[in-house]
């Protein structure tokens, strides 16, 4: 069992005013809908933190930008939801957790596809239909297993200076390992909002956004984003300019279509 009992949590790792000022609006987020879960943070800015919103807060002077992937394997739970700064809780998580009944972790495929960028693995080439996962929301449980994934996980990355995003290597290791692993549906790591627009009501209860327009105060890219009728205003103007861009061979069969339908 974990530390104290705490058999369930959820954890941040946040570096810098901007990303832990994130991690401070997500946690709230959460909180909001999950009053009881234990949520902690490791952080190099603790100083920075309003009291009683963290748990715990695990301090390193000294991180590295993946820096998650030295902290998730020292989560004090039994049972963990990993996630981004830059994310935003909009209900409640249900029986998620449950899934690890099952599985030693869960996570959903990334988003862009059809880019090169998220087929990319350092040595592997997979199938299209094997993308990247994305790492921003990492459901997992302790077991030898899953320390062991961490372990390799982290030793590939930080031994190879040309790697600069963790996903690459994820997706290595998912691919060769028997680990036994869940691929969760989008609604628990939301990453185009729009689709809201195009699902039934019965289709899906949207529980986690993740975007990086979230961060978009941050590189100077307009105002502050904080909630999920902003993001999806700005998700909509987005996808619209988009879709009048240079277009990839595969959704240019259908962006006539789109287009025309999308005008009137």
């Amino acid at each position: 069992m974990g530390e104290s009992g705490v058999t369930r949590g959820v954890l941040y790792v946040a570096s810098g005013p901007d990303y832990v000022d994130l991690a401070i609006q997500s946690a709230r987020s959460l909180r909001a809908v999950e009053p009881d879960l234990a949520v902690d943070l490791v952080t190099d800015v603790p100083e920075l933190l309003p009291e009683g919103l963290f748990d715990q807060v695990r301090v390193e002077a000294r991180m590295h930008a993946r820096e998650k992937l030295r902290a998730m394997p020292e989560t004090r739970f039994e049972r963990t939801l990993y996630v981004d700064s830059d994310t935003l809780f909009v209900a409640p998580l249900g029986d998620l957790f449950d899934v690890l009944e099952r599985f030693e972790c869960a996570l959903t495929h990334d988003v862009r596809r059809d880019w090169d960028l998220i087929r990319q693995g350092r040595d592997h080439h997979t199938p299209y239909a094997f993308p990247q996962h994305n790492s921003g929301v990492f459901l997992y449980r302790r077991s030898e297993a899953m320390w062991a994934f961490f372990e390799e996980w982290a030793a590939r990355f930080f031994a190879d200076e040309t790697v600069e995003r963790d996903q690459i290597i994820l997706k290595d290791l998912l691919w060769e390992s028997d680990l036994r692993y869940y691929v969760l549906p989008p609604e628990f790591n939301l990453r185009r909002v729009t689709v809201l627009d195009a699902w039934e009501p019965l289709d899906a209860v949207p529980t986690i956004l993740h975007s990086h327009r979230f961060q978009d105060h941050m590189r100077g890219r307009g105002d502050r984003i904080a909630t999920l009728e902003a993001l999806l205003e700005a998700e909509r103007r987005a996808l619209a300019e988009e879709w009048q861009g240079d277009l990839p061979e595969a959704a240019q069969g259908w962006a006539e279509l789109r287009n025309r339908d999308v005008a009137k």
